[in-house]
């Protein structure tokens, strides 16, 4: 078939693109960013529209001479009405599909009781599906609850949660049942959904083979990961906005996610049929338990073998426009910090040290002062510094840093990091590495920010002190350490 991929830069969505081509698929994606996928390995593949869900001339594009489309989009802790806007597009993709003959539409919803009232991240994909199955086109709505696989956002969840607290204090929802679904498992159903019976019209529940408490979960591992059992006491005090704070904290999940997955979790979400069986069997091999699937997720995070990960997936409300020329400046306010360093060793080994910025290397330069400002971050709702990155040492294009963001990469010589913390304006960090003429290499590092009216100009005033410790620490720290990594790579040779 031609296929059309929506959300093909998030999680599921670049997982499910290579599965495709590998059935032998054609692929068309559309997405607002194309530069973000020019490094998959499997872009030369695909056929990309530039536009966005909300522009119908770009859908329309894309929609043309499909067979199938897949939604994999999701407005989850957007600001504003998400669901007057999840809505509006989905009605727009739905329309577009129908009058351009479209034989199959594929959604991945949410797993959720019937006849209860639902959280208004449940409700809007509830409706999602609903508008999909109503649209004339014949639609294959999966129901999925938590997904485990390595980079998803509830396996992050609870891997943070289970290893950063010994003893758990946790809302009542930790007794709430849970059926899990292997990330493997999702994707043999969203590629299967295509070969259905083209009369089929309707939702399905999918899930593992396990029902489990949601504080099992987070035992279960904890077995995996070689943790003590965590003593675990459900309160009642604890309201779903509570415990998003607490797990925005505790956790690399920012709080605007956070927040929607807890009031999720507060109904027991476990498949209601098994009908899905008649339609798409399961996997010639069963599908994974629970505990296996925490096992692979663990081995491949191990590896540094993440595929795709929910740390890359756009932050709402973050600053999305790119750095303007230096030209264009002219008229505005900017502040910037400039700093060069001679270094000695090659630039290749400058680059090596720059593009393994963040996560656990670090940023070279006063740890604690970085730390505050992440924790800040967290507090005031933003996405902290304990994002962390995909790879220790490979970066691309749209993957995130910590709190920042890969604007452009020119890989060898530059790479430019967009501000995604809570700040009142727009920053970006550009770090370049070049040969210089004498030997060596020249290190530049420049800090940007447009401040927003006079809260952005007093912030940047206030953290001006700050600026010798921390850019000035940091141009020094990075040169120093390619430095020492030339002179080990030289003594290793010798």
């Amino acid at each position: 078939m031609k296929v059309l991929v929506t959300g093909a830069t998030g999680y599921l969505g670049g997982r499910l693109v290579p599965r495709l081509l590998a059935a032998g698929h054609e692929v068309r994606l559309i997405a607002r960013h194309p530069s973000r996928l020019a490094e998959a390995p499997w872009a030369g593949d695909v056929e990309i529209v530039e536009g966005d869900l909300t522009d119908r001339r770009a859908v329309d594009e894309a929609m043309t001479g499909v067979d199938a489309a897949y939604w994999l989009v999701h407005s989850m802790g957007a600001p504003g009405d998400f669901e007057a806007s999840e809505r509006a597009m989905t009605e727009q993709f739905a329309a577009s599909a129908r009058e351009h003959g479209v034989r199959r539409i594929v959604y991945l919803g949410g797993l959720h009781p019937p006849g209860v009232p639902l959280s208004r991240h449940l409700r809007s994909r509830a409706e999602v599906g609903e508008i999909l199955l109503r649209s004339g086109v014949p639609t294959i709505v999966l129901q999925a609850g938590v997904v485990i696989g390595s980079g998803s956002t509830s396996f992050e969840m609870i891997r943070h949660l289970t290893e950063v607290l010994p003893y758990m204090p946790a809302p009542r929802w930790v007794r709430s049942f849970i059926q899990p679904i292997a990330v493997r498992d999702v994707l043999h159903y969203l590629i299967g959904a295509l070969d259905a019976p083209p009369e089929v019209n309707r939702a399905f529940d999918i899930g593992g083979p396990d029902v489990l408490r949601y504080g099992q979960l987070m035992n279960g591992y904890a077995v995996e990961a070689g943790l003590p059992q965590r003593p675990i006491a459900a309160l009642p005090v604890l309201t779903p906005w509570l415990a998003g704070q607490w797990v925005n904290l505790v956790t690399p999940i920012p709080r605007r996610l956070a927040v929607p997955i807890i009031e999720s979790l507060q109904y027991d979400c476990v498949m209601h049929d098994h009908d899905i069986d008649e339609v798409i069997p399961p996997p010639a091999e069963g599908l994974l338990p629970y505990r296996t699937a925490v096992r692979l997720a663990l081995e491949r995070e191990r590896a540094g073998e993440v595929e795709t990960s929910w740390r890359n997936a756009a932050a709402p409300g973050a600053p999305s426009d790119p750095l303007p020329s230096d030209p264009d400046w002219a008229g505005h306010t900017v502040y910037t910090d400039e700093r060069t360093r001679a270094c000695a060793a090659p630039a290749a080994e400058l680059w090596r040290v720059i593009e393994g910025v963040g996560g656990e290397n670090g940023w070279y330069s006063f740890p604690l002062a970085w730390a505050v400002r992440g924790w800040i971050d967290k507090l005031v709702g933003g996405v902290g510094l304990v994002r962390g990155r995909r790879d220790p040492h490979e970066l691309h294009e749209g993957e995130v840093v910590d709190f920042w963001r890969v604007e452009s990469l020119e890989r060898g010589r530059s790479l430019r990091l967009r501000a995604e913390m809570r700040v009142p304006g727009r920053a970006w960090l550009e770090l370049s590495a070049e040969e210089a003429p004498g030997g060596g290499s020249r290190y530049h590092q420049r800090a940007v920010y447009f401040p927003k009216g006079l809260a952005g100009r007093l912030y940047w005033w206030a953290i001006l002190p700050f600026h010798g410790i921390i850019f000035a620490g940091m141009a020094n720290r990075i040169t120093a350490e390619a430095e020492a990594g030339a002179r080990e790579h030289a003594g290793a040779s010798s």
